[in-house]
C-alpha cells in the first residue's frame, strides 16, 4: 500500500510539473515538420500517384524564381528526395512557375506551367512517367495564351480539375483584381490541351482574389480557394468561395481570410496551395516565407497544415503551424537519426544584423551549428562568411556504428564539393566519403560507408556558383542502410564557383596624368591589369581643390579585362570611389561590372550616385534597388563605399553606414565601367578622384581605413595654359559669393572688355558675354569648381583663373 501512495504522489507531482511546461512551438524548435521540404521552393502542387507522394514547385530563391524544374517524392510524408526533371522550357525561357500535374484518361501524366518572359502563357507536356522525361504538348506553343477568358489576362498558375472523370478543367490567372476576375477553360480531355469553351469568375464573386486559384469538389458544392494580396510580402492570404457549377457563380465562404501572416510574423505571406485527399481527411500544402525573411520576398518554403470543412461549403479557419502534419504513412526511414539534437561545432557561423526592410523586421539571427541536427527545414547552419572551405563538426556522444550520411545543402539544384570524415577523438581523422570532385546536385546527397565513429566532420571545399555559402539545413547519420529512390540528377559540366580572392581588382589611379588633357587610356592598377579606355571625353580637371577625372554625362570609362569569376554569382565585393557630383540627378551610375542580360531579380549590381529608388545600388527591379537613406550632399567631395558579403549589402558614405540591405544576387560578371552602367542615361555627370573595386567585403571599419588611405590630397590649381597677349593683366577677375557672379574689372589702357567666356578646366564653354568697351562686368555662376576666364578687347586676349567655392 506504502509502495502505492510512493507511486501514485510520483505520478502526480509529474503530471503537475509536466503541465508547466510549453511544448516549443516556435519556428526554430528541433523536430518541426514545417517547413515541409527543405529548400527554397513556392507554389506547390501535391499529388498522390500509386503509393508515392509527388510535390512539384516553382523553384524559387533563384534569380525571380528560375531555379531548375524539379519535383519532390516520398512514400511517408516526411522523408522527401529531389530530383531534376527534363522538361524542355521554350527557347530563351528560364521562369518555370507554378506546376501543376494531371493524370489524362490514357494513364499518361500531363505537366503544365506557366512563363512571364514572353507573354505570360501556360505550356504543357507529356510523360509516361510522374517524374518524366517530358515532351512538349502543341507542337511547343502555349495550351493557355495570355488573354484566355479576358482579354489582357496573364495566364499563369493554373490548377486542372476533373469533374466526375469526364470534364477537364482549368483555372488560372494572376493580377486577376486589375482584370476584373479569373480564367478558366474546358478542355478537350483526348488531347488535353484544346480549349473547348472559356470564361471567367469576376472579381465580385471572388472578392480580393489575386491569383493561385484551386478548384477541388465536395459532394455537390464546387470550392474556389485562391490567394490575396501580394505574394512578396506580408498581405499574403488564402480565401475561398463556393458554388454549385464548376464555373459559378460563385459566393464568398466563411472565415476568410482562411489563413494570413500570424502575429510574431514567422508563418509570413502563407498562400498559392493545393490540397491534398486521404480518405475523409484533408490537408493544404502551401508556401511562406524563410526565417529570417530574405529580401524580395521570393525565397519561399514549403508548407503543410490540416484543412477542416465544418459542412461541404464551409471551411475553417487554418491552424497554420510550424509542427506541420508529420506522417502519412509507414516511417521509410525505420532507424534513428543518430546526428538529431548532437554537439555540434564550425568553423564559423553567420551572424544576421540588419535593419528593418519592407520585408521583414529587424533581423538579429545566428544560423548556428545545431540548426544543422535538428531536424528542422526551416533553420540551417550557414558559415560565417563565403570563404572556403568551412566545416561543420557532430559528436555523437560515443562511438557508434555509422553507414549513412545524409546531407540537405541550402541550395537542392545545385552542387556541393565536399568531403566527410570521421573520428574516434576529434583527433585523428579518415575519410568517409570524398565528393570534393562532385558535380552533381541532389537534396539529400548520399554517402556510405561503414565507419565506427563519435565525431563527423563535414568540410565544403566548393560550390557550383561563385559566393554560395556552406550552409546545410540538415545532416543525419545513419547506422544501418534504407531503400531509396535509385534516380540520380545529372552531372553538371559548369564550375565549380570561384572562391573569394581579396584583391583589390580595380584601381583608377590618376596621379600621373596631365591637367586640361583627355584620358584616353589610363592603366588600371589593380591586380586585374588592363587599361581604362575612354567614351567620349573624359577629362583631367580640377575641382575644390582636388584633381580629378572630369564627366561630362556623356563620358565614360571603361577597362579593357572583363570582371573576373570572383564577383560573379553571389560574390562578396566593396565598390569605393572618392565623388564630387554638382548636381545629383536620377539614374547616375559610379562603376558597373555585371550584365543586364537575361536580367532578372537581384541578376545586375552596380554602385550608383543619384536619386530614386535605386539612387545606392542597381538591382535591375524596383522591389529590391537600393536607395540612399539619405542622399549624400550635392557639390561636396564625398566618399562613397558599397560592400557586399553575400548575405548583407551595406552603403556607406564618408565612413557612415547610409543604408542597407538583406539580399541574394544572381549576377554574371561582365564589362566594368565608369561613370556609366552601359544603359542609355545612366551616365555620371560630375568628378571622381579615385575608384577601387575588391571581391571581398570590407568591414565597416575596412571601409573607414579605406577612405581614409585613399584621400585625395589637395594640389594647387592647373595652369590654364592661355596665356595673355600682354605682359600685365588689365583685368582683375574675382567671385562674389553673395551675388554668385564673377565679377570682372578693368585697369589701364586695354580695360575696353568687347567679350568674356567662362571655360571648364576641360575646355567646355560655359557662359559667352558680349560688352561694348566695358571697364567692368558681371556673370553668373552657381556651381563650385575652377574655371578659367578668357577676356577679349580691341587688341588682345588675357585670361584669368577663377575658383568658385
Amino acid at each position: 500500500m506504502k509502495n502505492n501512495i510512493v507511486n501514485l504522489t510520483g505520478l502526480l507531482l509529474a503530471i503537475a510539473f509536466s503541465s508547466n511546461i510549453k511544448a516549443d512551438t516556435t519556428y526554430t524548435a528541433a523536430g518541426n515538420h514545417n517547413p515541409l521540404i527543405p529548400g527554397y521552393f513556392a507554389d506547390p502542387t501535391i499529388q498522390k500517384f500509386g503509393d508515392t507522394y509527388y510535390l512539384y514547385a516553382t523553384t524559387d530563391g533563384i534569380k525571380l524564381a528560375s531555379g531548375e524544374p524539379q519535383v519532390w517524392i516520398s512514400k511517408d510524408f516526411v522523408n522527401w528526395y529531389n530530383y531534376e526533371m527534363d522538361v524542355p522550357l521554350p527557347a530563351g525561357l528560364t521562369n518555370c512557375w507554378a506546376p501543376d500535374v494531371v493524370k489524362g484518361k490514357d494513364g499518361k501524366y500531363y505537366y503544365f506551367q506557366g512563363n512571364c518572359q514572353a507573354g505570360c502563357n501556360i505550356y504543357g507536356y507529356v510523360s509516361d512517367s510522374a517524374m518524366g522525361p517530358w515532351t512538349r504538348l502543341n507542337n511547343g506553343k502555349a495550351v493557355i495564351p495570355v488573354g484566355t477568358a479576358i482579354d489582357g489576362l496573364p495566364a499563369l498558375d493554373a490548377q486542372y480539375m476533373w469533374d466526375n472523370d469526364t470534364t477537364l478543367y482549368s483555372f488560372f490567372g494572376t493580377w486577376c483584381t486589375s482584370f476584373g476576375g479569373m480564367g478558366w477553360a474546358r478542355l478537350d480531355p483526348d488531347d488535353m490541351f484544346t480549349i473547348k469553351e472559356t470564361g471567367s469568375i469576376p472579381t465580385a464573386q471572388t472578392p480580393l482574389a489575386f491569383e493561385a486559384a484551386y478548384p477541388l469538389k465536395k459532394n455537390d458544392r464546387y470550392i474556389l480557394m485562391y490567394s490575396s494580396g501580394d505574394c512578396r510580402l506580408s498581405t499574403y492570404a488564402v480565401r475561398y468561395a463556393y458554388a454549385y457549377t464548376p464555373t459559378g457563380p460563385y459566393k464568398e465562404g466563411l472565415n476568410n481570410p482562411l489563413m494570413a501572416t500570424n502575429e510574431d510574423g514567422t508563418i509570413d505571406s502563407p498562400g498559392h496551395h493545393s490540397v491534398l485527399q486521404k480518405g475523409d481527411d484533408y490537408y493544404i500544402v502551401y508556401h511562406r516565407h524563410d526565417n529570417p525573411h530574405s529580401t524580395g520576398g521570393e525565397f519561399r518554403q514549403v508548407c503543410a497544415d490540416s484543412l477542416i470543412f465544418d459542412n461541404d461549403s464551409t471551411l475553417r479557419k487554418i491552424n497554420a503551424s510550424h509542427q506541420g502534419i508529420g506522417y502519412l504513412g509507414t516511417n521509410q526511414v525505420p532507424y534513428p537519426n543518430l546526428a538529431y539534437q548532437a554537439g555540434t561545432s564550425a568553423s564559423s557561423y553567420y551572424h544576421l544584423v540588419a535593419a528593418a526592410t519592407r520585408f521583414a523586421a529587424a533581423s538579429d539571427y545566428e544560423y548556428l551549428p545545431r540548426y544543422a541536427v535538428d531536424d528542422n527545414n526551416g533553420t540551417m547552419w550557414k558559415a560565417g562568411n563565403g570563404m572556403l572551405p568551412q566545416s561543420l563538426t557532430i559528436d555523437l556522444g560515443e562511438i557508434k556504428a555509422v553507414k549513412r550520411i545524409m546531407t540537405q545543402f541550402e541550395y537542392p539544384t545545385f552542387y556541393y564539393q565536399y568531403k566527410i570524415e570521421y573520428s574516434s577523438d576529434s583527433t585523428t581523422w579518415l575519410l568517409y566519403s570524398d565528393k570534393t570532385t562532385n558535380r552533381r546536385s541532389g537534396c539529400p546527397m548520399i554517402d556510405d560507408y561503414n565507419a565506427d565513429a563519435r565525431y563527423i566532420r563535414i568540410t565544403v571545399t566548393g560550390t557550383e556558383k561563385s559566393g554560395m555559402y556552406a550552409a546545410i539545413w540538415n545532416i543525419k547519420v545513419y547506422e544501418e542502410l534504407f531503400e531509396v529512390p535509385a534516380n540520380q540528377n545529372k552531372e553538371v559540366a559548369d564550375g565549380p564557383g570561384m572562391v573569394i580572392t581579396n584583391r583589390l581588382l580595380v584601381d583608377l589611379n590618376i596621379d600621373t596624368t596631365t591637367f586640361n588633357t583627355v584620358v584616353d587610356s589610363l592603366p588600371n592598377a589593380g591586380a586585374l591589369g588592363g587599361m581604362f579606355l575612354k567614351t567620349r571625353t573624359p577629362t583631367i580637371g580640377w575641382i575644390d581643390s582636388v584633381k580629378a577625372v572630369y564627366f561630362d554625362g556623356k563620358s565614360a570609362l571603361r577597362l579593357s579585362e572583363t570582371a573576373p569569376l570572383s564577383l560573379d554569382w553571389n560574390s562578396a565585393y566593396t565598390a569605393a570611389a572618392w565623388v564630387y557630383n554638382p548636381l545629383v540627378g536620377s539614374g547616375e551610375c559610379l562603376v558597373v561590372w555585371t550584365s543586364r542580360d537575361d536580367m532578372l531579380q537581384s541578376s545586375y549590381a552596380a554602385l550608383m550616385y543619384g536619386k530614386g529608388s535605386f539612387g545606392a545600388v542597381a538591382h535591375g527591379d524596383g522591389y529590391v534597388d537600393l536607395p540612399y537613406k539619405t542622399l549624400p550632399e550635392r557639390a561636396k567631395w564625398h566618399h562613397i563605399a558599397v560592400t557586399f558579403d553575400g548575405m548583407l549589402e551595406n552603403v556607406y558614405v564618408d565612413g557612415e553606414l547610409n543604408t542597407q540591405l538583406p539580399i541574394s544576387l544572381f549576377v554574371t560578371s561582365s564589362t566594368i565601367r565608369i561613370a556609366a552602367s552601359g544603359a542609355s542615361g545612366e551616365y555620371y555627370s560630375g568628378y571622381i578622384a579615385n575608384m577601387q573595386l575588391y571581391d571581398s567585403a570590407f568591414t565597416s571599419q575596412g571601409v573607414v581605413d579605406l577612405m581614409n588611405a585613399t584621400r585625395p590630397t589637395k594640389v594647387d590649381p592647373p595652369v590654364s595654359g592661355l596665356n595673355p597677349a600682354s605682359s600685365s593683366n588689365p583685368f582683375n577677375v574675382y567671385y562674389d559669393s553673395a551675388k554668385k557672379k564673377v565679377v570682372i574689372t578693368g585697369d589701364g589702357d586695354h580695360a575696353g572688355l568687347k567679350s568674356a567666356k567662362v571655360i571648364s578646366l576641360d575646355g567646355k564653354v560655359l557662359l559667352t558675354g558680349k560688352f561694348n568697351n566695358t571697364s567692368y562686368a558681371e556673370m553668373t555662376l552657381k556651381e563650385k569648381g575652377a574655371y578659367v576666364v578668357v577676356m577679349e578687347t580691341q587688341h588682345d586676349v588675357f585670361s584669368k583663373k577663377v575658383v568658385v567655392y
